[in-house]
């Protein structure tokens, strides 16, 4: 089956794997691009960034299993392989015969266990402020050890209640570099969630418990494996993974496109510099065009 021709917009369908759910939206027209989001967001965190590549592209946005609509009864569909495991078969549901992919935060570590997985079907590979080797962000592995605590779910919910600590670096102060972007829509669209849910809180914990730093680290090596033409866009200043280490990583990457950095920019550059990011992915996926 081939990409769907016309121009599609849809709230999204639920693909059954296994024991996984996976929610998944496509909206756009072209060749298939796919997009993962990052920690604890959902496919909804790259609207800004389809509404401006939708007329050359047919957009996947899926929720990764945990976060989002996506969920699973099976344990180790929570992890890196076993999300990637739940992508590749999801995309195959939905007729995707070829598709570039493009990764935040976490999302791009789970794009690079697909890449490995799904390489004849993965034209390009765009990642943007994501997992390094041997890095370990701000914050994360505690959350990690605090995850496996009784009653931490609860205890984090009503912490996320209050606007300074939501703001602090303890949460998402690295992830904007003006704060301003922490209100509003994405308050409502992936914070309250957490705060106002115990399924999504234990959707997210169940993320975090899953997620092994050692995996991580084997794709020091990996990486070598991944010879699809990879593109870097960075926030320049993300204090969780630092541009400086994600240059040494992308010496790693057989065939990088180039690597691009974003001003005024922390970790969700996309959210904040849609008009930018979307003009080097357009220009990454379309060079043969010109």
């Amino acid at each position: 089956m081939e990409n769907p021709p016309d121009l599609v917009s849809t709230d999204g369908e639920i693909t059954r794997i296994g024991e996984a759910s996976v929610h998944c939206r496509r909206e756009g027209t072209g060749p298939a691009v796919v997009l993962l989001h990052g920690f604890p967001l959902s496919g909804h965190t790259w609207d800004k960034l389809v509404s401006r590549l939708r007329d050359r592209f047919t957009c996947y946005t899926p929720d990764l299993i945990g976060l989002g609509r996506s969920h699973s009864t099976l344990p180790d569909d929570y992890s890196s392989q076993g999300q990637a495991r739940a992508l590749q078969e999801t995309l195959t549901q939905l007729g995707v015969e070829s598709y570039a992919l493009v990764g935040n935060d976490t999302g791009g570590w789970i794009a690079r266990e697909l890449a490995l997985i799904d390489k004849p079907r993965v034209s390009d590979l765009v990642l943007t402020n994501t997992e390094i080797p041997f890095h370990r962000p701000p914050w994360i592995p505690m959350y990690q050890s605090l995850a496996h605590v009784p009653g931490f779910g609860a205890v984090i919910r009503q912490l996320l209640k209050a606007r300074v600590f939501r703001r602090s670096s303890l949460v998402f102060g690295g992830c904007f570099y003006d704060l301003t972007h922490l209100e509003g829509e994405f308050l409502t669209r992936f914070v309250e969630p957490l705060i106002d849910t115990d399924a999504q809180m234990e959707g997210a914990l169940q993320f975090l418990r899953r997620m092994k730093f050692s995996r991580l680290d084997e794709f020091h090596q990996l990486h070598q494996q991944l010879t699809v033409p990879t593109l870097f866009v960075w926030g320049a200043d993300d204090p969780t993974f630092p541009e400086p280490r994600a240059r040494e990583m992308a010496r790693q990457f057989p065939n990088v496109a180039g690597f691009f950095q974003v001003k005024n920019a922390k970790l969700f550059v996309y959210e904040e510099h849609p008009k930018e990011v979307a003009q080097h992915i357009e220009r990454f996926l379309t060079r043969g065009e010109r």
